[in-house]
């Protein structure tokens, strides 16, 4: 068993107001509301979910084809979270995953089919369970 912890903290109104997310092991990241709409220097929630998905999937996809006898060399995994004005607030409408890794051995029919079940199973891609996940898969 693992528990992971976070943090947040935001000071002022939405529109002026700054924020720190931070996980436990690395550095602040500031955030608000330009750093998520207006392309200013910072980061923001949806960027961390998307950083989270893909070292997941990654993690797994390593996991699974060692399953399956193949050791891969390298998995870069690259996550596109698209987030839509819903009413009178936001959500998280999709997230687009782009893997590419170096397998050897392994034949691109294969390594989509255990991408494809890895998606499903990771525990990020599960507490993502209502957000449609799209995952496009190659070999290096």
């Amino acid at each position: 068993m693992s528990t992971s912890r976070a943090s947040a903290r935001w000071e002022g109104a939405l529109k002026d107001g700054r924020g720190i997310m931070k996980a436990a092991h690395v550095p602040e990241v500031p955030f608000s509301v330009n750093t998520r709409f207006a392309g200013e220097q910072g980061s923001n929630p949806e960027e961390l979910i998307g950083a989270a998905l893909a070292g997941c999937f990654s993690m797994a996809l390593s996991a699974a084809l060692g399953k399956a006898g193949f050791t891969p060399q390298s998995i870069q995994t690259d996550a596109k979270v698209q987030l839509d004005k819903e009413g009178e607030g936001f959500s998280i409408t999709s997230i687009a995953l782009t893997t590419q890794a170096r397998v050897p051995g392994v034949s691109a029919e294969q390594f989509e089919g255990i991408a494809q079940e890895t998606k499903k199973g990771c525990p990020v891609s599960k507490a993502l369970a209502g957000t449609k996940i799209e995952l496009q898969a190659s070999l290096a």
